[in-house]
């Protein structure tokens, strides 16, 4: 399921390039984070995403440079528990539950046709609108898996760069996202301008993060701390993995 590897890029390319900085000075915990450097926020503003037990994300765009747009909305945490869902336009779309050791998906009939041709209609015909279940770390699964993993999101925001082919950072003026005071920090390199809104009232993290250039997308966060939705779908609602790809019915 190839179409899973967008909501990575999505929702962690962006912050991967606009977050990860080196060098400036240490910011003090009761500074005033508007009057900081571009590189002292950026930097706040990393640790204190990294710190978060929790988020939701939205995001959308064409990071794949297709022009296609694909939206991803997920609430995640570092217990690896995700729900929310992956659009990918004229080429399907995704529900997401994952809890525990377990993981639950609902193909749109789009999805089927674009990504499984051969046999696709017939999987869609088994499912009958409910979920398909299998473990977590089923590896015909683990783009989805580690997509629902805030762990795995972390990751790859600690993940530098070198420092040199990071461009030039600068900072804007404070303005509101979503109704939240932040203060953006834009990274220039060549064509392409990626910018991150960070919040300037409580801890100073990143509201938004915004690509324009070859390849455009936004990435909002909000829901930080806060838990993931537990409820998971019913027996009744799903047909276990394994009877799936054998093309027959077991409840589970």
């Amino acid at each position: 399921m190839s179409g899973h590897r967008w909501a990575a890029q999505a929702a962690t390319g962006a912050a991967v390039v606009a977050l990860t900085v080196t060098g400036g000075a240490v910011a003090q915990a009761d500074d005033d984070i508007a009057s900081l450097s571009a590189e002292q926020i950026a930097d706040r503003s990393r640790d204190a995403l990294l710190r978060a037990s929790s988020l939701h994300l939205s995001a959308r765009g064409s990071l794949d440079g297709s022009g296609d747009r694909m939206s991803v909305d997920l609430t995640l945490d570092r217990a690896g528990n995700c729900a929310g869902g992956v659009d990918m336009g004229e080429d399907g779309s995704v529900e997401i539950v994952k809890r525990a050791d377990d993981v639950w998906l609902k193909p749109d009939k789009a999805f089927w046709e674009t990504h499984v041709p051969i046999g696709g209609a017939t999987f869609d015909a088994i499912l009958d609108g409910r979920y398909m279940k299998a473990k977590a770390d089923d590896p015909r699964l683990l783009t989805v898996t580690e997509v629902c993993d805030l762990d795995t999101f972390r990751e790859l925001v600690t993940d530098n760069p070198d420092a040199t082919e990071r461009g030039t950072l600068t900072k804007g003026r404070e303005t509101e996202v979503n109704g939240t005071p932040v203060i953006p920090v834009t990274r220039t390199q060549g064509t392409e301008r990626l910018t991150v809104d960070v919040a300037t009232e409580g801890e100073p993290y990143p509201v938004r993060i915004t690509v324009r250039g070859a390849e455009e997308g936004t990435v909002n966060f909000s829901g930080f701390d806060r838990p993931v939705p537990a409820g998971t779908p019913a027996a009744s609602e799903t047909v276990d993995v394994t009877a799936l790809l054998g093309r027959s019915v077991k409840p589970v």
